[in-house]
């Protein structure tokens, strides 16, 4: 039933009783996090979204523009997560291996953020709030890899630091690792970063 309105972009939307007007967008976000978990972006439509968050069909358009700008939200807050997470381990540790591990960790507790967030093609990439968040969480990366500069992007460590971290983390949240390395991921992680010499001087 229907109890509020908000207005948006000059258009009154209507808003159930499942959310008050201020927490529309923290609602469609939610609600295109969990249907992503559960079937994938390609299948995500913003007439289902709505229907999940509870709100009128019309609000996602309003609010979000079209499906690439509601995944764009949705990516911008996880590389803001991510960022968090990967700056977290190295102000606690100043060590690779545990960037390595918050990367993994993450892409295990986001999967549906983590499935977005590295695939340019469903999101607008020049929206400001996202560039800014994938930088934080680029950066952070770069300094667990020991890269810094205006270079850091290219350099050697970074590329290598990245293309094993998120192949291992891939491959976990897809599926394809033995049950006994999804039981124990970090353990698992370490295991290949030391055979690797990952993280070493």
């Amino acid at each position: 039933m229907v109890f509020d309105t908000v207005k948006i972009r000059g258009t009154v939307v209507p808003v159930t009783d499942r959310y008050h007007h201020g927490d529309l967008r923290r609602a469609l976000i939610d609600a295109a996090v969990e249907a992503v978990g559960e079937t994938g972006p390609s299948a995500l439509s913003l007439r289902a979204v709505a229907k999940r968050a509870g709100v009128s069909h019309a609000a996602p358009a309003h609010h979000f523009g079209d499906k690439a700008g509601l995944l764009t939200a949705v990516a911008a807050e996880g590389f803001d997560r991510f960022a968090d997470a990967l700056e977290l381990a190295w102000t606690a540790t100043g060590d690779f291996k545990a960037v390595g591990a918050a990367y993994v960790r993450f892409a295990i507790d986001n999967r549906a953020h983590f499935e977005i967030m590295f695939r340019p093609e469903l999101f607008h990439g020049d929206d400001p709030d996202l560039q800014r968040a994938e930088a934080r969480s680029r950066a952070a990366l770069h300094r667990g890899a020991g890269a810094t500069g205006p270079d850091a992007d290219y350099n050697p460590a970074a590329l290598a630091a990245w293309s094993f971290v998120h192949g291992f983390a891939g491959l976990l949240v897809a599926g394809n690792f033995p049950q006994a390395v999804a039981d124990d991921p970090e353990a698992a992680f370490a295991a290949v970063g030391k055979y690797l010499r990952i993280g070493e001087e």
